[in-house]
């Protein structure tokens, strides 16, 4: 009765892992350019920048739209009831003795800058603030590269972990099978195959774990990918490849320059100079050149108002002086330059957590190297020793305990490498960044 329930343990251990891991088929399968490129045109934030810099070139272009000609027209029409139009700004003086009741103007004006401070600065922040939201957008894009990039990774170490233990499971319903079979001739007792039950079981639940974590890194994978959840990803994986990837000059030398985050600092910092000067010059005067064309109408009937018009025009310059502004303009200035100030100590902070960075992203990166380098080793040194001891287990030389340890080596071995491979591929994610040379093409 016992041997009959450990048979039927046994083949349940054996079967029902094929059934509930068959994959499904009509997946899409992407590799990480593409998972990138993706990213890069439906990426919410890097959408998002793009907009900016579109807002931000309506901005540029409604300021500097104060040094075209500003052209106005106008009209009014006023009936009077007592009285007659008798000093109006227009020039024209009704005949004497007759009555007016209807009065009409209709005229145009223009106004064209000459200097003005406010059209200046918008001129002189033009220039720094595209280059700003061109940064933005290069800023955004990096990282979008680094976080699908590592994502990608992620996914794919849990996926060759799964590879892993679906191999190991393999392994272990093999050995467990030899264990029954030694049971029920009676060369070895229950203990053996017990212990390879428990040893399967598991690595079955790790393998569990292991494929749900898959679905989770997958779901924030297609998150920062920007794409719906309803889509099926399959990455492809290509071992030579990224063992080719893994490697980097590691004697190049840290420039802040490249970093998009110094640049926006220092493009900010050109901002603030400019709105500096504006401060600085805004006790000059505003000067325009202006004209103005009117028709004036006059009529004791409505009827009859627009028969006749009595224009009139000029032209001059208008001249516009700040006197006192209750000190306003000097405690702007003061207040600009302090944030200048403000500006240069962010950069030089920024300096030197860029230093920082890159000083741990490389020690991370040499670290990663060297664990990837022995580790591989020890794949196959692991596989070799599984494969004696499992062959001298057969021939009744070694004990299941040493079945089981080697078992146990081989998997760590195996997860151990692609472990460090896919850490060595992001700390190189984080050297290239930290360097400034991540691309985004």
């Amino acid at each position: 009765m016992k041997k009959s329930a450990y048979s039927l343990i046994f083949c349940l251990t054996i079967i029902l892992p094929t059934v509930l891991f068959a994959q499904t088929s009509g997946d899409t399968i992407v590799t990480l350019k593409q998972c990138v490129d993706f990213a890069l045109r439906n990426q919410p934030v890097v959408r998002q920048a793009s907009i900016d810099q579109e807002i931000s070139e309506r901005d540029i272009k409604i300021s500097l739209s104060g040094w075209l000609p500003q052209v106005n027209g106008s009209g009014q029409y006023q009936h009077y009831f007592k009285g007659t139009p008798q000093n109006t700004n227009t020039g024209a003086t009704p005949v004497a003795g007759t009555r007016i009741d209807e009065f009409s103007t209709l005229g145009l004006q223009a106004s064209q800058v000459i200097y003005n401070n406010d059209v200046l600065q918008a001129a002189k922040a033009a220039k720094y603030s595209r280059q700003y939201y061109k940064e933005n957008i290069l800023s955004s894009q990096i990282n979008v590269v680094s976080d699908v990039s590592k994502a990608f990774f992620d996914v794919l170490l849990s996926q060759k972990q799964l590879d892993i233990l679906n191999e190991d499971i393999t392994r272990l319903q093999r050995s467990l099978k030899d264990a029954y079979n030694r049971y029920q001739a009676g060369v070895s007792d229950k203990i053996d195959y017990k212990q390879a039950t428990i040893s399967l079981n598991n690595s079955i639940a790790s393998r569990k774990q292991t494929a749900e974590a898959i679905n989770s890194k997958l779901a924030y994978l297609k998150q920062i990918m920007g794409i719906s959840a309803g889509h099926n990803l399959v990455l492809s994986y290509d071992s030579t490849h990224y063992e080719q990837e893994a490697n980097i000059d590691t004697n190049q030398r840290l420039d802040v320059n490249n970093r998009i985050e110094y640049r926006l600092l220092k493009t900010q910092r050109n901002l603030q100079v400019v709105n500096v000067n504006y401060y600085k010059y805004g006790f000059l005067p505003s000067l325009s050149a202006v004209g103005s064309y009117n028709w004036v109408y006059l009529s004791n009937k409505f009827s009859n108002l627009y028969n006749t018009s009595f224009p009139s025009a000029y032209a001059g310059l208008s001249l516009a002086l700040p006197i006192f502004q209750g000190g306003k303009r000097l405690q702007n200035l003061s207040k600009a330059r302090l944030q200048t100030t403000r500006s240069d100590l962010d950069i030089e902070n920024s300096a030197n957590t860029i230093n920082t960075e890159y000083v741990q992203a490389i020690a991370s990166y040499k670290s990663n190297y060297t664990s990837w380098q022995l580790i591989k080793q020890n794949v196959d040194l692991a596989k070799d020793v599984y494969k004696v001891v499992s062959l001298q287990y057969r021939e009744g030389i070694k004990t299941y305990l040493d079945v089981i340890v080697a078992q146990s080596d081989l998997r760590t071995a195996e997860l151990n490498y692609y472990n460090a491979l896919f850490q060595l591929l992001s700390s190189k994610i984080d050297l290239e960044k930290s360097l400034g040379t991540l691309s985004v093409q």
